[in-house]
């Protein structure tokens, strides 16, 4: 069973800065697709990033492009999520998730891709 647990989220200031971290655990081999979703009050889960453990190029939403950055440290089994030049739209609780799969393409920002999740670390972002 894999196991997801989210950190690092807060509140900042707009323009501000946050990395947020997942660290997983139960999986065996690279074969899986993770990635970084959020979800603001009344509105749907969106996702934000992902990452093919085997290696790749990541897949970014359009929001977020040259302002996240999503990495992986094996070593640890963690992964990350930078942000940087936050903006209120921002503001949202931010989940990790996880799903075997063989390929990671922009595809894989859609939600129900995910087998996995975390509980989600809230990132609040004010002016």
């Amino acid at each position: 069973q894999v196991r997801l647990v989210e950190s690092g989220g807060g509140r900042v200031q707009s323009g501000g800065s946050l990395r947020l971290s997942c660290a997983a655990s139960g999986y065996t081999y690279s074969n899986y697709c993770m990635g970084w979703f959020r979800q603001a009050p009344g509105k749907e889960r969106e996702g934000v990033a992902a990452l093919y453990l085997g290696g790749g190029s990541p897949s970014y939403a359009d929001f977020v492009k040259g302002r996240f950055t999503i990495s992986q440290d094996n070593a640890k089994d963690t992964l990350y999520l930078q942000l940087n030049s936050l903006k209120l739209e921002d503001t949202a609780m931010y989940y990790c998730a996880a799903t075997a799969s063989w390929g990671c393409g922009s595809w894989y920002l859609e939600p129900s891709r995910y087998m996995y999740w975390g509980q989600g670390t809230q990132v609040t972002v004010s002016s």
